[in-house]
């Protein structure tokens, strides 16, 4: 049976329809606001998946350029093809908002569809998208601790903005996109142009308050139609499997019972690195096989009690943090790794940096590109131009793995985004740098937010390229260590082991001055405002560490580009000119550029960008995009080519395809019986601008320039004129082969 339900939310009205579409799903239901609109669905598999021991959850947001009226521009191709960038950090988005939620023991395939119907150009379909999955799980019969509320905060004139519109997002200064359990934060992700920790700890308040309407409308859409859940574990059905069950009860006991006698080897001060740490686990593993074998357990008893040896370590180690402020490398809970930053690595490549944090280490690479190799964006909601891009690649050998090489995953392009975000607002205007900018960040070796340091990589690589970035940006992963009762402590840099049950890992990266990237998610069901208040100050104090240390390598821009960079030149030119540049069929411009080598772009508004690794072949490029939109004015002096000779006088080309006429009055400062008797065709003549009529023909004369021609011509003893008339068409100066 179909169902609607609304309220008015930020002006609008936020509505939910059951029972409409997909029906046969385990939850559906259509969310709107505005004109956008969102179907969400949500399918769990009857039969659990056997062996494995995570919860094999999916989460796909899927664009349809019908949704925004597109047609897609590829020529051959129009299906939508694999899912955008945009569209990849959507469903990551809602991935890490629903998946702290689900009973970590279900493995059953579980699938989450969210498809965007209708975008209005105003409304976001992410946030839709989010509420619309939140929404068909909770009314689904799928265990879930929801519902959760999305929403997004901007900052407009001081003011903070609930779901601002793409218009207002680009007059604010923060987009940040907030999920709640309840009152509890359980994902953030934001992009900002140093806003402050005060201010970011206030808009997580603000949208806090404005998620309540929607877990409220959620709740109301659960009381009316949601199902009755499914339970994730059954009850033993016969004496052997209650038998069975117990068993496994008493191995983890045991192990358990070993390795609190172990404790001085969990925490030796030897555990240093990542290797050493898996080499301690290594030995446990050993050491609680041996010892239940000796208690006569089976092998595949024994092996519950291996397996648990990891989380239980995990357990151990917060509880360390928890009580004695102890990690399990000897470090304090605020305390960083040993840092290292280094630039100019690759000889030839425009820019680079090598960055270590601990034993994660990050290569980046900068090139630098002509304006017409700007990425286009031709999305469902997303159309323009993009020059400034981050790829982060993530190979396994830098986790001591192999693997099989694929193109990027949605991990790596998440990364990459998050460190582009984090850079972006201290990226120069494209008009004062006008490169096409890529960077790509190699991680090397990863033990703890790679993407941070890729962050940190990046902006060291685009310091060393002579990119004139405001500031630099570092980011750090703050960590947490929580217990009964609510106790809980911040950690800085997290790695490894410290991100156990009960953690979160949040990303927060920015300059000296504030905060330009935020992304959380956490393995708690959700974090209290006081948590958030916490971790947002005491990363500030280390990403001030961090910027130290990368200013001591390179304190600021270089001054000059790599000699292996192109250089662009940048000048303004009369749009009316442009098509003289470009010439018929693209004639000109194409000589322009196989004569020097220089990539030539211009906009409608009169701004060519003329890129070339030679600064001369640049420079004659540019001279010659001068002379074809050059202004010729009166009292110029211009030496030229005779092109034609008329009877009464020559034509000189002064510019290129621009001419102007010499009248045979003008020739010389005697009588000139014919144009032949002083110049031919081919010959360089120095002539002088003598006036331009209003249709824009240039009068020439080279008399002005010989000695005596300033002084006016005596009558002829005729009383006749010796300038005659000029011819009105075609034969008038000015631009030619138009």
């Amino acid at each position: 049976m179909q169902e609607r339900f609304e309220t008015d939310w930020g002006g609008k009205k936020l509505t939910i329809e059951t029972g409409k579409l997909a029906a046969q799903a385990d939850g559906s239901c259509i969310v709107r606001y505005g004109d956008t609109m969102v179907l969400a669905t949500v399918v769990m598999s009857r039969n659990p998946r056997e062996g494995i021991d995570f919860l094999p959850l999916a989460v796909e947001y899927e664009e349809r350029l019908y949704a925004a009226g597109k047609i897609k521009s590829s020529r051959f191709i129009k299906r939508e093809g694999r899912p955008s960038d945009e569209a990849i950090l959507t469903g990551r988005l809602i991935d890490r908002s629903l998946r702290p939620l689900f009973d970590d023991r279900i493995r059953n395939e579980l699938q989450v569809i969210t498809t965007v119907l209708s975008v209005d150009g105003e409304n976001d379909s992410d946030i839709m998208a989010l509420i619309g999955a939140s929404c068909a799980v909770t009314i689904s019969d799928i265990p879930w601790k929801g519902p959760i509320a999305g929403l997004r905060v901007g900052r407009v004139g001081g003011e903070w903005v609930l779901n601002p519109t793409y218009a207002a997002r680009e007059k604010s200064d923060l987009d940040l996109v907030l999920s709640f359990v309840g009152d509890k934060l359980i994902m953030a992700e934001a992009g900002a142009s140093e806003v402050n920790e005060k201010d970011m700890y206030e808009a997580v308040l603000f949208g806090q308050k404005h998620a309540r309407k929607v877990i409220t409308l959620i709740e109301e859409v659960r009381a009316k139609v949601g199902k009755t859940k499914r339970a994730v574990v059954e009850a033993p059905t016969s004496p052997d499997e209650l038998k069975d069950r117990e068993e496994s009860e008493l191995v983890i006991k045991e192990t358990e019972s070993l390795l609190a006698k172990k404790m001085d080897l969990i925490f030796a001060d030897t555990h240093a690195t990542k290797a050493a740490r898996r080499e301690m686990i290594g030995q446990l593993k050993a050491l609680v096989d041996e010892h239940l074998k000796n208690l006569n357990y089976s092998k595949e008893k024994r092996k519950i009690g291996v397996t648990y040896v990891y989380g239980a370590v995990e357990a151990a180690i917060s509880r360390m943090i928890l009580e004695e402020e102890k990690r399990v490398d000897g470090r304090g809970i605020r305390d960083i790794r040993a840092l290292s930053a280094e630039v100019g690595l690759v000889p030839r490549t425009h820019g680079s940096s090598l960055f270590s944090r601990g034993e994660t280490q990050v290569l980046s690479a900068v090139t630098l590109g002509a304006p017409s190799l700007e990425q286009t964006l031709d999305g469902m909601e997303l159309s323009g131009k993009k020059h400034y891009f981050h790829h982060y690649n993530f190979p396994p050998y830098s986790v001591g793995e192999t693997g099989r090489m694929f193109g990027p995953g949605r991990r790596e392009i998440g990364h990459g985004a998050l460190a582009e975000r984090a850079i972006q607002p201290m990226m120069p205007l494209r008009e004062a740098f006008p490169y096409t900018i890529r960077v790509v960040s190699e991680v090397l070796s990863s033990n703890g937010s790679s993407s941070m340091g890729s962050t940190c990589a990046a902006t060291l690589a685009l310091m060393d390229a002579g990119v004139p970035i405001k500031k630099p940006v570092a980011g750090i992963a703050m960590g947490l260590a929580s217990g009964e009762g609510g106790a809980w402590k911040v950690i800085t840099d997290l790695q490894d082991l410290e991100d156990a049950d009960g953690g979160m890992d949040f990303k927060i990266a920015g300059t000296r001055d504030g905060i330009t990237a935020v992304q959380m998610d956490t393995k708690t069901a959700g974090l209290s405002m006081e948590i958030v208040q916490a971790t947002l100050e005491q990363a500030r104090e280390a990403r001030l560490q961090i910027l130290d240390v990368m200013t001591a390598a390179i304190a600021e821009p270089r001054k000059e580009l790599s000699q292996y960079a192109p250089r662009i030149i940048s000048l303004r030119i009369n749009p009316e000119k442009i098509r003289d540049v470009i010439g018929p069929g693209g004639k000109m411009i194409n000589e322009i550029i196989d004569k020097t080598g220089a990539t030539i772009d211009i906009e409608d508004d009169g701004l060519v960008m003329i890129t070339s690794v030679s600064a001369e072949a640049g420079e004659r490029a540019a001279e010659w995009v001068r002379s074809l939109t050059r202004e010729v004015k009166v009292g110029e002096i211009f030496e030229g080519k005779v092109v034609r000779i008329l009877d009464f006088g020559a034509f000189v080309e002064i510019l290129p395809k621009q001419d102007g006429m010499v009248h045979i009055s003008e020739l010389d400062t005697q009588r000139v019986a014919r144009v032949s008797d002083v110049v031919n065709i081919g010959d360089m003549v120095k002539v002088k601008v003598i006036a331009i009529d209003d249709l824009g023909r240039i009068n020439l004369s080279r008399r002005a320039l010989l000695p005596g021609g300033d002084a006016p011509r005596p009558p002829r003893e005729d009383g006749g004129d010796d300038r005659g008339s000029r011819p009105r068409r075609p034969f008038g100066g000015g631009h030619r082969d138009r």
